[in-house]
């Protein structure tokens, strides 16, 4: 009897990794392909879902505006989608971290977690997971523990919302800036704070000669939509996707 040898452990940060690497959009041709999440919703649940997104992405708790719908019987890659159900493809923040690779800036992804914010404005993480000690994504766990309230940062400024945290090496800091400077035309954004050589960002410590970004974590929309009382099931860094096939919500 031969014994299969088991297929190794693969944790977040080598998955951010993999995915950021394939990133091919441009915010100034708005062409290529990024990182989208797929979420599950009941269809009766689409027009209340619909409206999330729209208030989401005016009150800048999702990472971008763009977004795909799949009808139930409809194939997303390898994914049929359920009858009953419609699959909602948003944009995950790891294609902030590929944009950033695109232009040769190497980044290490810290973590994904819970930032509090006071009225309208970032306060400090509460609750963070570290991409290289978990096989799951951090905002996928802390989603489902029911730690946010993005609905109430909606409508008053103040809660908690779904974040992650990336840092870059200090000599890179003007290209970064030309990186958010692109991105400042396009439906991104996802941008939270960026921080200072060797401070901390949030609560966050850095590396020494490291500087820290937070960026807006893709599924906030999802997880109010699930503070609405409405079953959502999520699925992160599902894979990738054509800017071309995505719409603005606003034209919903």
């Amino acid at each position: 009897m031969v014994l299969q040898e088991a297929a190794p452990l693969k944790f977040v940060n080598h998955s951010i990794d993999d995915f950021a690497m394939q990133v091919t959009y441009c915010p100034d041709t708005h062409e290529g392909r990024l990182v989208y999440n797929l979420s599950l919703v009941k269809n009766e649940d689409l027009e209340f879902a619909i409206g999330i997104l729209k208030d989401a992405y005016t009150t800048r708790v999702a990472a971008s505006g763009l977004v795909k719908f799949f009808k139930s019987g409809e194939r997303v890659e390898d994914f049929i989608v359920p009858r009953g159900q419609t699959a909602i493809c948003t944009v995950c923040s790891v294609t902030f971290d590929g944009l950033l690779i695109r232009h040769g800036i190497p980044i290490n992804p810290i973590g994904g977690g819970i930032v509090e914010i006071e009225n309208r404005t970032p306060i400090r993480f509460t609750h963070i997971i570290l991409y290289e000690y978990t096989t799951i994504d951090p905002l996928q766990v802390l989603n489902s523990q029911r730690l946010t309230s993005v609905t109430n940062v909606m409508r008053r400024g103040s809660g908690n919302i779904l974040a992650n945290i990336r840092e870059f090496h200090m000599e890179a800091e003007s290209r970064v800036g030309e990186v958010l400077d692109e991105l400042s035309d396009s439906s991104f954004i996802g941008v939270l704070e960026v921080g200072m050589p060797n401070v901390s960002l949030l609560g966050v410590p850095v590396s020494p000669q490291f500087i820290a970004i937070a960026a807006v974590g893709g599924t906030n929309p999802i997880a109010a939509i699930k503070e609405g009382g409405r079953w959502v099931q999520s699925n992160a860094m599902k894979g990738l996707m054509d800017v071309s096939e995505m719409t603005e919500i606003r034209d919903y």
